[in-house]
C-alpha cells in the first residue's frame, strides 16, 4: 500500500438496519397475518455490507454515512466498529432517524421495505471531499437509493480518477423502477461495475442479458462483473468475456448481503493484484458463501474458508 494512504477501500454511501424475518411459509398477504419463525437485527445497506465483509477478509476500511442520533443509528455505528471499519468520517444528525429496511424471507424468495431516515438526506455538502485521498479505492453501493448523493456521484468518482483512485459502484434496486440513465455518467469513471442480471437489463433496457452485458462493456471505463444468482456470474474486461457457475451445493438460510458479498471478494482481488479471473472467483465464493448464513454479515468470510472453496468448486472459463 502506498504510505501516503491509511485505507484500502473507502465506502461511501446509505447506512441502516436490517430487521431479517425468516422461516415464513409465504410472502406478505394483505389483510392477513403471516407467521415467522426468527428474526434478527443485522448491519444492513449494500454499501456497509460490502465494507464489512472486505474487512472481514483483511483490507482496511472506513465509511463515510449518515444516521440519526438514535438506538439504531448507535447500534450501526457500533457494528462498524466491531469489524474494525474505522467511523471518523460518519456523520450523526440528531434531526433524522437512522435508515432501517424490513427484511421478509420465505423459499428462497424475500420481500423488502425500507425506512430511508438519513440515507436521502446523506449528500455530498456531509463530507469534505479530500478524504478520498485517504484510500486506494471508493467503494459505493445502492446507486438509486442513495437519493441525495446520486447527483454528485460522477463527480466524486471523476474525482477519484483524478487523484488517482479506483472505483467501483453497484446500482441496487431502483424502487421508483424508472432506472433513469444519470448512472451512465457514473460508469465513465468506474472501474468495476457490480449490476445483477436484472439490474443490467433494466438499466441497458435490454432483453436478454448477453445484449445487456455487451452494451454495459462499452459503458463502463474498465470492467463488469454481472450477478446472475443461481446461474452464477459473468465477468467482461478489455474485450474479453468469462464466466463462473454458481456452487450449487451451498445450502441456501439467507440470500441478504449475497451480492454485496460478492462485491467484497472481487474487490479484495482487485486490490491485490490479482488477474480478473481470479477476482471472479473470489467474488463467486464469497458470495455463496454468505447465503449459508442469516444476514449480510453472518457467514463466516474468512481467506482460508474462501480459498478451499474456491479450488473445491470449478473455476471460471474464458467465453
Amino acid at each position: 500500500m502506498p504510505i501516503d494512504k491509511k485505507f484500502d477501500v473507502l465506502a461511501i454511501g446509505e447506512l441502516n438496519a436490517d430487521l431479517i424475518f425468516t422461516g415464513l411459509k409465504q410472502g406478505p398477504v394483505l389483510n392477513n397475518e403471516i407467521l415467522a419463525e426468527n428474526y434478527k437485527k443485522t448491519m444492513g445497506s449494500s454499501t456497509a455490507l460490502c465494507a464489512c465483509n472486505i474487512a472481514r477478509i483483511g483490507l482496511k476500511v472506513a465509511f463515510c454515512g449518515k444516521v440519526g442520533d438514535d438506538e439504531m443509528g448507535r447500534f450501526v455505528i457500533d457494528e462498524l466498529e466491531k469489524r474494525a471499519i474505522d467511523t471518523g468520517f460518519c456523520i450523526i444528525d440528531p434531526s433524522v432517524g437512522t435508515g432501517v429496511t424490513l427484511s421478509l424471507n420465505w423459499s428462497g424468495d424475500r420481500a423488502m421495505v425500507t425506512v430511508m431516515g438519513a440515507i436521502e438526506t446523506f449528500t455530498l455538502e456531509d463530507f469534505d471531499l479530500n478524504i478520498l485521498k485517504t484510500a486506494r479505492h471508493l467503494h459505493v453501493g445502492s446507486f438509486y437509493l442513495n437519493s441525495g448523493l446520486r447527483k454528485d456521484l460522477k463527480n466524486i468518482f471523476k474525482k477519484a480518477h483524478e487523484w488517482g483512485i479506483s472505483t467501483s459502484l453497484d446500482t441496487g434496486w431502483d424502487v421508483k423502477e424508472t432506472w433513469e440513465n444519470d448512472i451512465l455518467g457514473v460508469l465513465e469513471h468506474t472501474d468495476i461495475f457490480f449490476p445483477n442480471e436484472t439490474e443490467a437489463m433494466h438499466i441497458t433496457r435490454a432483453s436478454a442479458i448477453e445484449e445487456a452485458a455487451a452494451e454495459l462493456e462499452k459503458l463502463c471505463r474498465k470492467t463488469v462483473a454481472i450477478k446472475c444468482g443461481k446461474k452464477g456470474a459473468l465477468l467482461l474486461s478489455g474485450g474479453k468475456r468469462y464466466a463462473i457457475d454458481a456452487m450449487d451445493d451451498v445450502q441456501v438460510v439467507d440470500t441478504t448481503g449475497a451480492g454485496d458479498s460478492f462485491n467484497a471478494g472481487f474487490i479484495y482481488g482487485y486490490l491485490n493484484g490479482l488477474p480478473l479471473p481470479a477476482c471472479l472467483e473470489y467474488g463467486n465464493a464469497c458470495g455463496n458463501i454468505s447465503v449459508s448464513a442469516v444476514g449480510g454479515t453472518g457467514a463466516d468470510l474468512d481467506l482460508e474458508k474462501i480459498t478451499a472453496m474456491i479450488e473445491a468448486h470449478g473455476r471460471c472459463r474464458e467465453m
